[in-house]
């Protein structure tokens, strides 16, 4: 956990101009959910105290190169009364690889409502992800290693999905999955951290949910995956080093695209957050072949 706060501490060279440092890795590009977070902590440095962000909206451009640091130019677009908008480019090697425009406002009074959190079972209950991928995987370990290594700053659960006979079966709803997700360890009392520490876990498995009815994992050598885009909106402060339900869905794949949301609720059922994602999910191999197949029989 340590390590995961240290990586999102943007490092300030300039006004309005900050350094991500990359964490030690195997990925050969940058996670989607490092870069997002650590340009939104970037944006929150140039407004004042007294306001919060509630919306952040993204593209992911070009792979993120691992081995060099990341350089984010934030661009403050507008500051008014109650909201302030800010732009931020990530660059590496001359080149944007991430954007982002994120919006903050001032805490007001207004109306309240919200969805009922669905009926889940306890995070204690639960199986780590872990648990999961070695028993898909046959009981190897290579994956739980790959796992642990990397993500080890958070405690995951996997509290089931909509495969058929899953816990989530629902034939209105075929790509669906529920985790239970927090840090692994403390983290420091003030919204700007939590917030950066729930971007960087939304991005985690949101994607995966749009492969759940063809039972492959976004990890498959059948296919080449990545984010597009990636938006979020705050509805309420929340604690990341508490438990938080992540219930997502993908109402749609088409043209080798995954569309996915995301609802975050904290353990007593306040929803804290609501995410859109659009990835790359491009069959390769003997899923595209088996495609193929079908197209033609139809």
């Amino acid at each position: 956990m340590k390590d995961l706060l240290e990586l999102l501490a943007v490092e300030r060279l300039d006004v309005d101009l900050f350094r991500g440092r990359q964490p030690d890795t195997a990925f050969q590009r940058v996670f989607g959910g490092q870069v997002a977070a650590q340009a939104l902590r970037a944006a929150w440095h140039s407004v004042d105290s007294d306001l919060s962000v509630h919306s952040l909206h993204s593209y992911f451009l070009r792979p993120g190169d691992t081995s060099v640091p990341i350089l984010y130019d934030v661009e403050r677009i507008r500051d008014g009364h109650s909201f302030a908008t800010r732009r931020v480019v990530a660059r590496q090697h001359g080149k944007p690889v991430f954007y982002l425009t994120a919006s903050f406002q001032v805490t007001e009074l207004g109306f309240g409502h919200q969805d009922r959190m669905p009926a889940v079972a306890d995070p204690e209950s639960c199986p780590l992800v872990g648990d999961i991928l070695r028993e898909v995987s046959g009981g190897g370990e290579d994956a739980v290693d790959a796992w642990d290594r990397e993500w080890a700053a958070l405690d995951v659960r996997y509290a089931g999905d909509s495969r058929p006979g899953g816990v989530l079966a629902d034939d209105q709803h075929p790509a669906r999955a529920q985790i239970w997700v927090k840090a692994a360890g403390p983290v420091p009392n003030d919204p700007p951290t939590n917030t950066c520490v729930l971007t960087y876990a939304s991005d985690l498995t949101l994607l995966g949910v749009s492969l759940v009815p063809y039972g492959l994992l976004i990890s498959s050598p059948q296919i080449q995956p990545a984010s597009i885009d990636h938006s979020m909106w705050f509805h309420r402060p929340g604690r990341a080093d508490e438990w938080m339900l992540y219930d997502q869905h993908s109402p749609s794949a088409s043209g080798a695209r995954g569309f996915a949301l995301g609802r975050v609720f904290d353990r007593s059922g306040i929803l804290i957050a609501s995410v859109a994602q659009e990835g790359l999910i491009r069959p390769l191999g003997e899923a595209r072949a088996a495609l193929k197949a079908s197209s033609k029989r139809a």
